[in-house]
């Protein structure tokens, strides 16, 4: 068959590409990022779509020309700028179901989200709940795959729990008593190539583990499959988290805001049975989610997301410090003394010290920014690092047999930087 896929790069998206090229489908990858498209899959013909803006059916119309079945995977759990719950869960996929019925396009599969039903609350759930019921109003044959917390070790969710389970000690709302039914992508990815070949697949299917498992416990699971110990969890009081939850939701890339937070009180658990009948089989229990081969990377990528960003903030309070205590809060006289020693005096002292001081503070403040800052930051610094090494070297020799080391400590800082400049991402 060809099968239209959207959201062909994403998480589920692009792993259901995969698996129908490996069962002798040809998937049609529709996604923004042609190009990215095709660096991953060459053999492919990629179509271009904007889920922001092909709200209308007949834009979709001549790119389901051949095309066999529809799998929409496209979803986000969280708004932004140029991203919408109501036009890419709702209103874009409404138009592309509603095309699929009029190309004859019969075979749909939604990858929706557990909790789209009847009682949702959130807009998560409910835009998702109006594109569901939508498709299922038509004369396709259509299924709505409904997954709870999806896992593989390169998922977006899966990297922020792994590292969760790395941590020795972790806080967690209201003790994380919260419930979810953690399913891997490979069984989910199963789920929907069969409702692509069946003759009568299921109009729903609850897409769950074998076991209904709190937060906890689903991290306790994870953190002994990476080799970890015993973890202390630290229980947040809820009332706190709602309230830090409005704060959070203004942080760049913050997957939490008040929603999140209601949508994790109100669990994410179904009967595994259906499921696991579909699959003709158990679906993979969370101690199974890990190949024991795969385990030392994982564990490493999983430390690494809470080692670097520690790095990173302890290198910029080193700097900002540095900055503050040449503003003032060292005696400035002293600092001057030290300048004169080296051929700085007057002036040019003053410029040396209050330029090296808000070039610190410029560098430490950039160390928290966005990644492209923070790499120019990293060289900036081992740049700045270097020449102040230079000059103690020749006009201070003495500081580098201090017994504090004062001079000594550049070299673990320039090792630092040049870690973080290879590896933060």
């Amino acid at each position: 068959m060809r099968i239209l896929v959207t959201g062909a790069t994403g998480f589920i998206g692009g792993a259901v590409v995969d698996a129908l090229l490996a069962r002798g489908h040809v998937p049609v990858p529709a996604v923004r990022d042609v190009a990215a498209a095709k660096r991953r899959w060459p053999q492919l013909d990629a179509v271009a779509c904007d889920f922001m803006r092909d709200t209308d059916a007949a834009t979709w119309r001549p790119r389901l020309i051949g095309i066999d079945a529809v799998v929409n995977a496209v979803g986000i759990l969280r708004e932004s700028r140029g991203a919408s719950f109501d036009a890419l869960h709702s209103a874009t996929p409404r138009a592309l179901f509603a095309a699929c019925a009029e190309a004859g396009v019969a075979r749909v599969v939604q990858v929706s989200a557990l909790g789209a039903d009847a009682q949702a609350a959130s807009r998560y759930h409910l835009s998702k709940r109006e594109a569901d019921d939508a498709l299922l109003a038509l004369p396709l044959r259509a299924t709505i795959i409904q997954p709870s917390v999806v896992f593989a070790p390169e998922g977006a969710s899966a990297g922020t729990f792994l590292a969760m389970a790395s941590l020795p000690l972790l806080a967690l709302p209201g003790g994380g008593v919260q419930t979810l039914a953690p399913v891997h992508l490979d069984d989910v990815v199963e789920a929907i190539v069969r409702a692509l070949a069946s003759d009568s697949p299921p109009t729903r299917l609850e897409a769950v583990g074998p076991h209904c498992l709190r937060m906890r416990d689903y991290l306790a699971g994870l953190r002994r499959q990476l080799g970890g110990g015993r973890q202390l969890v630290l229980p947040v009081p809820m009332p706190l988290v709602r309230l830090a939850s409005h704060g959070m939701a203004r942080l760049p890339g913050s997957i939490v805001d008040p929603e999140t937070i209601a949508m994790l009180e109100r669990g994410n658990c179904a009967p595994p049975g259906p499921f696991a009948a579909f699959l003709g089989r158990a679906p993979r229990p969370v101690d199974a989610f890990l190949p024991p081969s795969a385990v030392p990377a994982v564990r490493t990528r999983a430390k690494l997301r809470w080692l670097l960003p520690m790095l990173r903030v302890a290198l910029a309070l080193v700097f900002v410090v540095t900055a503050l205590l040449s503003f003032g809060l060292y005696p400035v006289e002293a600092s001057r003394a030290l300048l004169v020693r080296t051929g700085l005096t007057g002036t040019a002292a003053d410029l040396a010290l209050h330029g090296g001081a808000a070039l610190d503070l410029a560098l430490g403040l950039a160390f928290l920014g966005p990644l492209r800052l923070r790499r120019a930051a990293y060289l900036g610094a081992a740049l700045l690092i270097l020449g102040y090494t230079a000059v103690i070297t020749f006009a201070l020799p003495e500081l580098w047999l201090h017994p504090f080391g004062p001079v000594l400590k550049n070299l673990p800082i320039l090792a630092l930087l040049w870690l973080l400049h290879e590896l933060d991402r």
